[in-house]
């Protein structure tokens, strides 16, 4: 995963006009503290003091945390980890203050972290720490992950809960993380409040929709959520360098679409995505799905114009791939997920107590000029590599 990503995606809405549309937060790195609210102390400890110059000293503790190779160490690791919790847990707090009725952040949806562990190059899991802190003011949360990885850090951090629904559309068999069979219900008084969908390869928009709608419409229903997040990886696009569906863009927002049409206050984070020129693409078309604009097809001039050639339009061509997801096999998979969400009783009562605070999230005032500086922090931030911002790779990947 390349955090460069984020970098493309500001510049497009900013280029196509989208952030005089919305208000632009920006929220205080998450600190040890908060993020210790799921992940163990001994594991953040070891991420805080890790570095490229020190590794040899902390051989025992990669393995030991999984730190290595599918998630290498860099500069900036924490800082990274820091702000991509931050920015989901201030959109949350955004949400529970009833400040924003749709929070953003792109550079959020880390789904593999475990509460000890990294895993497929996410370190801090943003997701779990942004659910946790809905919780304090919603009785019950859905959250639903359309990358094409199963979302298994999240579905495992609330598996014996059934406070949190977690809905996981996924590549499944010999693919990475290897979980998410249908048959992953959840455990203990959760029992049925993980649904996953298993998906094989060339997935395309039409039979996408076909799952989809049906079975969050019925989700709805059973469960009756008070807040959703939404997981929108990038990886389940056509022509994606790591995935193997056929989505177009288009095929992708509708998905946003259709949550943003339950009326509930909604997260919508990032995720996968290994195309780059494509995840800048899809996240700015999906920024203007919840803004309500129309966006050009002809791509605006922008500081990354030429990773966007041949075309430089704004959507991609699906390829030719063979869907191998049969009507009647997704037909039985969606029957099973309704035949699980049927044992399922009424929406479950829960006893709200005192919330707790709301998690520190930076200066309400975030907007105001700095009288002592040259530039106030709206030009800054057209200027300067956000923190959650590092990439070293070759340019157009």
């Amino acid at each position: 995963m390349k955090p460069h990503r984020i970098r493309m995606a500001h510049n497009l809405l900013l280029n196509y006009g989208l952030y005089k549309k919305m208000e632009i937060y920006r929220p205080a790195p998450a600190s040890f503290e908060e993020m210790a609210k799921f992940h163990s102390e001994e594991y953040l400890t070891f991420l805080r003091a890790i570095n490229p110059d020190n590794v040899s000293e902390y051989q025992k503790q990669m393995t030991r945390f999984n730190v290595g190779e599918d998630c290498p160490v860099f500069d900036g690791m924490y800082a990274f980890c820091q702000a991509s919790s931050g920015g989901s847990i201030g959109g949350a707090v955004k949400l529970n203050r009833a400040h924003a009725d749709v929070s953003i952040n792109w550079a959020g949806g880390l789904h593999h972290a475990k509460k000890c562990e990294a895993s497929g190059f996410c370190y801090a899991n943003d997701i779990v720490l942004a659910i946790l802190e809905l919780l304090k003011h919603h009785k019950r949360v859905l959250y639903i992950d359309i990358d094409i990885h199963h979302g298994d850090g999240v579905e495992e951090a609330f598996y014996t809960t059934d406070r949190v629904m977690t809905v996981s559309f996924h590549k499944f068999g010999e693919y990475f993380p290897g979980t998410g069979d249908v048959k992953d219900i959840g455990a203990n008084n959760a029992k049925g409040y993980s649904v996953n969908f298993p998906l094989k390869d060339g997935m395309d928009d039409s039979s996408y929709e076909t799952i989809f709608k049906p079975v969050i419409g019925r989700i709805m229903q059973v469960y009756q959520p008070g807040a959703i997040v939404l997981q929108c990886g990038a990886d389940s696009l056509s022509g994606d360098r790591l995935g193997c569906f056929n989505l177009s863009l288009n095929g992708h927002a509708e998905c946003v679409k259709f949550v943003l049409q339950q009326k509930l206050p909604t997260l919508i984070l990032g995720g996968g995505g290994y195309t780059i020129r494509n995840v800048a693409r899809c996240w700015t078309l999906e920024t203007a799905v919840v803004l309500g604009e129309e966006l050009s097809n002809e791509l605006p001039y922008n500081d990354y114009y030429e990773y966007y050639g041949p075309d430089y339009n704004l959507h991609i061509t699906p390829s030719t791939t063979e869907n191998l997801n049969m009507p009647d096999a997704l037909e039985k998979i969606k029957n099973k997920v309704f035949e699980n969400l049927r044992q399922l009783q009424p929406a479950p009562n829960v006893q709200m107590h005192h919330a707790a605070p709301d998690a520190l999230v930076g200066d309400e005032n975030e907007d105001e000029d700095e009288p002592d500086s040259r530039i106030n922090r709206r030009q800054a931030d057209s200027q300067v590599q956000h923190g959650a911002e590092f990439y070293d790779g070759v340019k157009g990947e």
